[in-house]
């Protein structure tokens, strides 16, 4: 027997109690019992220690069957069931969940909307007011977390991005270009010039409170996309913003505010469907 993956409609991947508690091959009369004490324990979930959340975690499946009641669970849930389990086969399925769960954490699994949404991205990050807004938000967020300090700021983002700013001076160098008295932005311009969306893409991701993989992983595809559409970086700011080219307004000015709209709901953690 296989353990099945559902989506809901908003993408969330889920498994459900009944096909787990098959799959660990527990007996079918402690079902009722072993489901209730499923939801009342204590698990270490990413977000901390704590018992699982309804409509969160898990939610109730629609059924037919007036005996037997299903539900939802996350794959995250499902991992740590089966780990706490006494199945024999619990090694296998943990590991298949893990595997599963990491690519969801990692924005290795996407759905159609959020590909789509990295793609809108790619576009208005051409825009220095975004990337520099991005920026700026990021670096707001990693102050907070380090209790106002910001004195590891440079050498922890370009750990994050992959590359420094005396590395960009070196590939200047070797391209027989000048780089005294040019900022960052200016080197990546001359450099590799969808370096910046993919820059801009990762900082936003980690403004939001994604971890380092997610958001490299969604900038590394931002900057496939600026290629194949061969993005226009173009500085909108001071006198010149009359002249930016027509692009998405709304998810222009979300970027630079990060507020809660429906672009920025695609990213955030979701309720599970029922």
């Amino acid at each position: 027997m296989e353990l099945q993956i559902f989506i809901s409609k908003k993408g969330t991947k889920v498994v459900t109690a009944c096909n787990l508690h098959a799959v660990l091959g527990i007996s079918n009369q402690h079902y009722s019992s072993n489901v209730k004490k499923w939801f009342c324990d204590v698990y270490e979930f990413r977000d901390g220690i704590r018992k699982p959340e309804y409509m969160k975690d898990y939610s109730k499946r629609p059924s037919n069957d007036n005996l037997l009641d299903d539900y939802y669970l996350s794959v995250e849930l499902a991992k740590m069931i089966t780990l706490n389990s006494r199945s024999k086969v619990k090694q296998k399925f943990a590991n298949w969940l893990l595997n599963l769960d990491n690519k969801l954490e990692n924005a290795e699994l996407l759905t159609t909307e959020q590909v789509i949404s990295v793609l809108e991205l790619a576009k208005v990050m051409g825009l220095v007011s975004c990337q520099a807004a991005c920026e700026k938000q990021h670096h707001k967020i990693y102050e907070e977390r380090n209790s106002g300090s910001a004195a590891n700021w440079w050498n922890f983002r370009s750990e994050v991005l992959g590359y420094s700013a005396e590395q960009l001076k070196k590939a200047m160098q070797m391209n027989g270009k000048k780089a005294n008295g040019k900022s960052q932005r200016q080197m990546l311009m001359l450099v590799d010039k969808y370096e910046m969306v993919r820059t801009a893409v990762i900082d936003l991701f980690m403004a939001l409170g994604k971890s380092e993989r997610y958001a490299q992983n969604l900038g590394d595809l931002a900057k496939v996309f600026a290629k194949e559409l061969n993005i226009e970086i173009f500085d909108d700011r001071g006198s010149f913003a009359n002249f930016a080219p027509p692009l998405n307004s709304e998810l222009a000015g979300e970027v630079k505010n990060l507020k809660n709209s429906r672009y920025r709901q695609l990213w955030e953690t979701p309720k599970m469907a029922s």
